[in-house]
C-alpha cells in the first residue's frame, strides 16, 4: 500500500487542523492505521491508531481528548482531527499502515508502510 498524507500547515495555539492520509490499493480495510509524529531532535512518537473497521481507537495520553482518529474505508482514507492545538504539537505527522495482527501498534516497528509526512506548526 502507498500512503499520502496531507492537511498540515501553520495554525495558532488553540486552533484546529484535519490531517488526511489517502491509501492506494483495494485492501485498505484490512490495515490497521496509525498516526505518528516527530518533532525536531526527538524520536518518532505514537499519536493514535484505529482498527480495520474503525470501531476501535487508541490515543497517546498527550493528545487524548483533543485529537480524533477516524477512517473512511470506502474512500481509502484515514483522518486525524486535531483540536486545541498547542505549540508542543508542532511536528511532522506521519500516517502508517500494517496488515499484521498481534503487533505493538504504539511503536513505529508495528507498521510496515509509511506516508511521507505532513508538517504541522503551531504558533504561540
Amino acid at each position: 500500500v502507498q500512503l499520502q498524507a496531507s492537511g498540515g500547515g501553520l495554525v495558532q495555539a488553540g486552533g484546529s487542523l484535519r490531517l488526511s492520509c489517502a491509501a492506494s490499493g483495494r485492501t485498505f480495510s484490512s490495515y490497521i492505521m496509525g498516526w505518528f509524529r516527530q518533532a525536531p531532535g526527538k524520536e518518532r512518537e505514537f499519536v493514535a491508531a484505529v482498527s480495520q473497521a474503525g470501531t476501535g481507537t487508541v490515543y497517546a495520553d498527550s493528545v487524548k481528548g483533543r485529537f480524533t482518529i477516524s477512517r473512511d474505508n470506502a474512500k481509502n482514507t484515514v483522518f486525524l482531527q486535531m483540536n486545541s492545538l498547542q505549540p508542543e504539537d508542532t511536528a511532522i505527522y506521519y500516517c502508517a499502515a500494517d496488515l499484521r495482527g498481534n503487533v505493538n501498534y504504539r511503536a513505529p516497528s508495528g507498521y510496515s508502510y509509511w506516508g511521507q509526512g505532513t508538517l504541522v506548526t503551531v504558533s504561540s
